[in-house]
């Protein structure tokens, strides 16, 4: 049983590095809007298109705003799995483990849900929680 604990953490690790890797990925894509929005601050008269007046430099400010927002979450949300993964790994830190398998559960569905699922299920064992226990 406990070896098959350990394969089921590893595996589980795994997860969690490739999860936290998809999402600094996904979350990379808003650095398109940040590129867009420094456009519209710094040069409003390129996105005019040349027909019409430049569009107003408030809303390159949302532009930029709602991009660092969502980059900064998407990167912390990345880190943080990749953390768990690494406990995982070493067996420690069983509470957090826990915690980013629930928020892995709300923020990424289908994919996060899943894994977030599974985790739960392994950690709750009571012969994980011994695992993680022999570690402290």
């Amino acid at each position: 049983m406990i070896d098959q604990d350990l394969q089921h953490l590893r595996a589980l690790s795994i997860c969690h590095y490739v999860m936290a890797g998809l999402s600094a990925l996904f979350s990379s894509f808003f650095l398109i809007y940040l590129v867009l929005g420094i456009m519209f601050v710094a040069s409003p008269s390129t996105m005019s298109g040349g027909s019409g007046p430049p569009p107003p430099a408030f809303m390159g400010w949302i532009f930029i705003m709602i991009a660092v927002g969502a980059i900064l979450i998407g990167w912390t949300y990345a880190v943080l799995i990749l953390v768990a993964g690494r406990f995982l790994a070493q067996r420690k830190h069983h509470l957090f483990c826990l915690i980013m398998a629930g928020v892995s559960c709300a923020v990424n569905v289908p994919i996060g849900t899943v894994l977030g699922v599974f985790t739960l299920i392994v950690l709750l064992r009571p012969s994980v929680k011994e695992l993680f226990q022999a570690n402290y």
